[in-house]
């Protein structure tokens, strides 16, 4: 659909619909740039106030992966009144802006229209140094592979609308999609990466892939190492794949060679995440570094493979 619009030219334009990048990035002065996003969906769990949680900390993701600092937010959201009492959506902004106040972001209103269908999220706006922005354009060959966050989000979140998972596990999977990337982006800020993007949509293959593509190198994933979420293959294994697991895996198909790796697996590495975490190229020296940084703010941070020489924009899982 871009394709078919006129291509926008302007010199502050550091970063926009041109790249695979998580946000716009416009230069304002020599010393600072502004980095915005946005970003609303339908409702993935149940409690009208986790939902408000989970869709600002999703929200502020991208900035984060761009290694920007979050000022502040509106609200963009298509409410039922006619089905849903105003209850509902007083609690989803509620989780919002809980959210925005530990992040230290100004909540600054925002916009709701009636619709046949909820949708809430966040238009985000934020700050950095036009030299220090974060892209994910920026891997090379022998660059190691860390991600920040452990997947699944998207087979069990199919699950728990089938009712399949138990309180334990249902308790994990709302709190993991509501710990944001801020500690993980400060540390990959302090640390030194060479490219950073977050895990969302299109699975962690899909953004493993775009910056492959984006750094004009190729990929080793090692399935092994890649951290799941409890309960997640055994959601596959019941069948409880969502449809844009399915989307992502043929999108991918052309572009992943697996070598002795169950589908099972192959399937969770394509499976859609809600506010998913970062995944990082990082040069090898600075690897232990990043990951002590990461584990003395709470974040797990995981080897999980390497930028090679090979085909652009492609990967093998091992």
């Amino acid at each position: 659909m871009l394709e078919k619009l006129p291509e926008v030219s302007d010199p502050r334009l550091l970063l926009g619909t041109g790249t695979f990048d998580d946000g716009a990035v416009l230069q304002l002065s020599d010393e600072l740039a502004l980095v915005q996003s946005v970003d609303f969906f339908p409702p993935i769990v149940d409690s009208p106030f986790d939902f408000g949680r989970i869709a600002a900390t999703n929200a502020l993701s991208d900035l984060y992966a761009m290694g920007a600092d979050p000022l502040c937010a509106m609200v963009v959201c298509s409410f039922p009144i006619a089905t849903l009492p105003l209850e509902v959506l007083r609690q989803i902004l509620a989780g919002g802006l809980a959210v925005l106040v530990a992040e230290g972001v100004v909540p600054m209103g925002g916009h709701t229209v009636k619709g046949p269908e909820l949708t809430y999220g966040l238009a985000v706006t934020g700050t950095v140094h036009p030299q220090r922005v974060l892209t994910n354009a920026g891997a090379r060959p022998g660059d190691v592979l860390v991600l920040t966050k452990p997947i699944g989000t998207g087979v069990l979140s199919t699950a728990l609308k089938r009712e399949l998972l138990d309180a334990g596990m249902a308790h994990t999977l709302v709190e993991t999609m509501a710990a944001t990337n801020r500690h993980a982006s400060r540390a990959c800020q302090k640390v030194g990466v060479h490219a950073l993007t977050d895990v969302t949509g299109f699975g962690l293959l899909g953004h493993a892939l775009e910056l492959a593509a984006a750094s004009r190198v190729a990929l080793e994933i090692e399935a092994a190492a890649v951290p799941l979420l409890p309960g997640a293959l055994e959601a596959v294994l019941a069948g409880a794949v969502p449809g844009g697991l399915v989307a992502n895996r043929a999108w991918a198909a052309d572009k992943v060679r697996s070598v002795g790796v169950d589908d099972s697996t192959v399937q969770l590495l394509c499976d859609p995440q809600t506010s998913g975490g970062l995944l990082a190229a990082v040069p090898g020296p600075n690897v232990a570094e990043l990951v002590a940084a990461c584990a003395t703010s709470g974040v797990s941070a995981c080897v999980i493979g390497r930028a090679v020489e090979g085909d652009p924009g492609t990967a093998v899982v091992l």
